[in-house]
This record gives C-alpha cells, structure tokens and sequence, in this order.
C-alpha cells in the first residue's frame, strides 16, 4: 500500500513538473511571437502637423511640378523630362504598404514620386523613385524603392526600415542579380527631397554617413551603403557632397512655405572606360499644379499635360 503511494506521488509531481514546462515553453513562444511582431515595424511617431501643412498637404490633392531635364548618361547630356509627385498617404508600418483603410497602425507619410525620361541614341530610359516619409518629421523613411527599365532590362533596388535597414536589389547584370542584405540606419539620400518639403530647416548638415540615391547607386552600378558626405544649407540651397564619389548634389528650393523645389544640378563622372567624364545633370522648374490626379484618366485630361508642358 505504502509503494502504490509513494508512486502515486512520484507521478502527480512528474506531471506538475510537465504541466510547468509546458506552460513556460508556451509563454517563451508567446513572448518570442509578439518580439518578432513587435520589430517589425517601426515606433510609431507622435504626429504633430501644422494648420499651414494641413491646409496644404492634406487638401485630397497631389503637388505635381514638372522639370525640363538635362541629364548626364554615358558621357554625355541627353535632354528629356522630370516629375515630382509628392502627395500624402497613410502607411501601414507593419506590411510597409499604402494602407487600404483606416487604421490606428497607420502612419502619415508625405510620398514622393519622383519621375525621369530621356533617351539614349535609340533607346530611351524611364526611371521612378518612390520614398515614403513620416509626417512627424522625426525617423527616417520607412520606405525606399527605385526602378529603372530601359531597352537592355530592367533593375529595381527596395529599402525597408525595420530594426535594420533591409535592402532587396534586383537586375538582369550578373554580379547584381537578386541580392538581399541589412545595413545600419543612417541618413538616405532619397528621405531628404521630402524632409526638406517639410521643415527644410532640419536638414542634416555637416560631416555625416550617407545612402546614396538608389537612382545613382544603380545607374553607376556601385554598391549600396553608407558613404561619407558632407552637407551645407545655404542661402536656400542643399547641398551634398561624396568626396569618395566625386560626386555633388545641390537643390535650390523656394524659401517660403510650401519650399518647393526650385531646380537641382548633380555632378559626377559619366559614362565608363574612356568615355568617362565630369558631367552636371540639371533639372529646371517648369510648372507645379495641384491635382487629384488619380482621378484625372480619360482622354480629356491629357490637356492637363500640356498645363504641365510635358507634351
């Protein structure tokens, strides 16, 4: 009698002790399940907008300004077109898309939309930048891609700000074909065309690390990552400086709310082997309407074109 108690007792605490291990496990599972959730997506900002950008930005319409573009390629300036397209949207952090609906996840971006076409002798380029920035005016991009297709192929380069920078490239050049890798946050070239819309007064300036745009990253085939730069604001111009690039960046913008964009010039050396040499690309304001553009699809909108004098 006494061994059937003894080992009644043995198997009642054998099975508090797996009952334990069994809750414990599931609540490390639990508490692993919400970490992965939980940095995944960036800190949601507090967002404190101004009644002016209120008014301005948050009107259902998009600011679109267009550029007569002369833009260096292959060692030489070929002529054709820009667009900036800066609109405002919610963001949903988490899938780091435009959100379908209201949310509370969702975060106020300012988007840009930044357009280039130009042709090469026969063949023409279309190139298309898309940056997504907090209205809060206070993280870095959540969201970066570029694309760039022309007769050869096309490539597209994305940035994802989650705990790290993650970086998703794509190309038809072997040496670049689908790479997938992190990088340490640091400022991005690409944020800058929309911080600068919204207070460019806090601008970076100074000796810092910086992303190149993804447009130059992969129109020079150089590798994506922080570079050393240096930035001045001066007399309502940006400008940047790669000295390892030998390469400048400099935007002239309006010195009243909303400092739109003005004209920018961008050296560096283009083309490759011995048609390689120091050109300026320049970009010069023609036209900014507003518009709910989106909306504006039928045939009798392409007067709207002309407004913009991009026929």
């Amino acid at each position: 009698m006494l061994k059937k108690i003894i080992k009644a007792e043995a198997l009642f605490w054998v099975f508090i002790g797996l009952l334990l291990l069994v809750t414990s496990c599931k609540k490390q599972e639990k508490e692993f399940a919400h970490a992965i959730v939980s940095t995944a997506k960036p800190i949601k900002a507090k967002e404190t907008i101004s009644q002016k950008h209120k008014s301005y930005w948050f009107s259902g319409q998009a600011e679109i300004s267009s550029y007569k573009l002369e833009q260096a390629r292959y060692g030489e300036i070929r002529e054709g077109q820009a667009v900036l397209i800066y609109v405002t949207e919610d963001f949903l952090p988490e899938k780091q898309v435009k959100a379908d609906a209201k949310n509370p996840e969702n975060i106020s971006v300012l988007k840009l939309n930044a357009t280039k076409n130009f042709n090469t002798g026969i063949y023409p380029y279309s190139i298309m930048q898309s940056i997504f920035y907090p209205f809060s005016n206070n993280s870095h991009a959540l969201k970066v891609s570029c694309s760039v297709q022309e007769w050869c192929g096309h490539v597209y380069s994305q940035i994802n700000n989650k705990e790290l920078f993650e970086i998703t490239s794509h190309s038809y050049f072997e040496s670049e074909a689908d790479e997938h890798f992190q990088l340490n946050k640091t400022v991005l070239e690409n944020e800058l065309w929309v911080q600068l819309r919204i207070n460019p007064q806090s601008l970076p300036v100074g000796e810092l690390d910086m992303i190149p745009s993804l447009e130059f990253t992969r129109l020079r085939h150089i590798t994506i990552k922080a570079y050393k730069a240096i930035a001045t604001l001066n007399n309502n111009t940006y400008t940047i400086n790669y000295p390892d690039l030998n390469r400048t960046l400099s935007i002239q913008f309006n010195a009243d709310f909303p400092y739109d964009i003005l004209n920018w010039e961008e050296t560096f050396v283009s083309g490759f082997g011995n048609s390689a040499s120091l050109l300026t690309t320049k970009a010069t304001k023609l036209k900014t309407i507003k518009s709910a553009y989106w909306q504006q699809n039928s045939n009798a909108n392409i007067v709207l074109r002309d407004t913009l004098q991009l026929n």
